[in-house]
């Protein structure tokens, strides 16, 4: 049974007319979907207005909302800050979530070793490494990478690798051919490592014609010396600089730093794409499909867009990736305050600019073109798996009853070796989809049997989520806690298998 909209309506009057940010809790208290306004009051007013007059997925987060709350702010920035700073806490289901559709390859240098290394990376990004990409394809990287170990000469291996070759006091055959400049073997310095890597971190950064300049006055005068044999080498290095530079299309002949974004919708769904312009050449280029849980204008996405995609990247300590001008098919409302919190992201000038003629808009029509063929293609693939998901869930509610599908379930699951080494584990479903980083491992101690190992289990489980409910801990818009200090973070793969 659907819950009539007017249960939890606030009084009349009672909102105020002023900026701020809004939270909408289910019935166990979790927030379900974060927003934001100019007057709280008209806002929140028109989720009470007709169910059908709603968005679809607005109307259903109305229905499974039991309860909203709100603080009010002084300036449109501040109700930016507060709003992502809820999103990033409480992860609401019903929000935009900009999460990619693949796991893209960057070039990455790990800056927090003694001895930097230059490697390709995917997954999530961590403090002390610079990411260079997104690219598209990894072959690409290592291909980029071969020519300009040339140039800089930096240590690509792994920390196993690095460590059998300066016990044996020989190094690798990169070494040997002049591709590594060999710090396992103490060839150079710890110094002198970083500084080849600084200067390959300021060529991927797109300040090119430094290092040509340098290498060709470098081979100059080799050849003026009659060094003839360096300035033969400083030669293939220049060119393979230059080939490097030739697999990175120029798109902006003044030296752009830009990002441009695109987007193609429909009523439910959107397509971001976005192609990373660095001095002039296209860098990187990323893609997210997004839910839309509200009428979404193409200036309110460009909004979350922003919000959750670059305070995320500066939240992990890349602010310097943010681009000086980011160019979007339309502008937010609110674009003074977006544009002042990045700025303030960034710590230097950012302008939102929607490109009118010449290359620039050539370039966002292209980006658009490729968000529409991802939107096409995400629909294709997962035509099949919604209607599968749908069919399952709701047969999961008649064979138990329930009034509505579930949105979460957790599976539990013992496992012992004859009676010792007990462990039990949960995974987590939410709208049918596994829900990884919630699986949780449970060390037993006492159990005799898998049936006393199962009601420690589910009354440890349980406990915890009523003692943290009760304390208003529970604020995450997952049902699980923190797990206890015996418990993994994430289960094993063995013991998802069994689970």
């Amino acid at each position: 049974m659907v819950r009539p909209a007017t249960s939890f309506r606030p009084a009349s009057g009672t909102i105020p007319e002023a900026p701020g940010v809004y939270r909408f809790r289910d019935g166990t208290g979790r927030v379900i979907y974060v927003g934001k306004a100019r007057s709280l009051r008209q806002r929140l007013n028109s989720y009470f207005a007709d169910p059908w007059s709603l968005h679809a997925r607005t109307a259903q987060m109305v229905a499974a909302a039991a309860g909203v709350d709100w603080v009010t702010v002084a300036t449109e920035v501040e109700a930016l800050q507060l709003e992502y700073s809820w999103i990033k806490e409480y992860d609401p289901r019903f929000n935009v979530r900009y999460r990619d559709d693949k796991s893209y390859p960057f070039l990455a240098v790990t800056l927090d070793e003694e001895f930097p290394r230059l490697m390709v990376m995917r997954g999530a990004k961590r403090k002390g490494v610079r990411y260079f990409g997104p690219y598209s394809h990894a072959w690409a990287i290592r291909e980029t990478l071969d020519l300009l170990l040339r140039v800089f000469p930096a240590r690509t291996c792994s920390a196993g690798v690095f460590r059998r070759h300066g016990q044996i006091g020989r190094p690798c055959l990169l070494g040997d051919i002049d591709k590594c400049s060999a710090p396992c073997v103490k060839r150079v310095t710890a110094e002198e490592h970083r500084r080849i890597v600084e200067e390959f971190c300021d060529f991927m950064a797109g300040r090119t014609e430094t290092m040509e300049r340098r290498l060709a006055k470098e081979m100059r005068a080799a050849s003026d010396a009659l060094e003839f044999e360096r300035a033969a080498r400083l030669r293939d290095d220049l060119a393979a600089l230059r080939r490097a530079m030739e697999k990175q299309t120029v798109v902006f002949t003044d030296g752009t730093d830009a990002d441009v974004v695109a987007f193609a919708e429909d009523e439910l769904e959107a397509a971001v794409q976005v192609f990373h312009v660095r001095a002039g050449r296209v860098r990187g280029q990323r893609g997210w499909v997004v839910e839309k849980t509200e009428e979404l204008s193409t200036g309110d996405l460009v909004e979350h867009f922003c919000l959750q995609v670059y305070g995320g990247e500066a939240e992990a300590g890349e602010r310097g990736d943010l681009p000086r001008e980011i160019l979007v098919p339309a502008l937010p409302a609110d674009t003074e305050a977006l544009q002042i919190w990045l700025t303030g992201l960034r710590g230097a000038k950012v302008t939102l600019r929607v490109p009118q003629r010449g290359d620039k808009k050539t370039l966002m029509e292209t980006v658009a073109r490729n968000a529409g063929e991802s939107l096409t293609r995400h629909k294709l693939r997962r035509a099949g798996d919604l209607s599968a998901r749908s069919q399952a869930l709701e047969e999961v509610a008649d064979g138990l009853g329930l009034p509505l599908a579930p949105l979460r379930i957790e599976c539990f699951d013992v496992s012992q070796i004859q009676g010792t080494d007990v462990v039990a584990s949960m995974v987590v479903f939410e709208d049918g989809l596994a829900r990884k980083s919630e699986y949780r491992r449970f060390i037993i101690s006492g159990a005799t049997d898998d049936v006393s190992a199962i009601t420690e289990v589910l009354r440890r489980r349980f406990t915890r989520y009523l003692a943290a409910k009760k304390t208003g801990e529970l604020v995450s818009a997952h049902l699980i806690p923190r797990p206890h200090a015996d418990v993994a973070s994430v289960l094993p793969m063995s013991a998802r298998q069994e689970a």
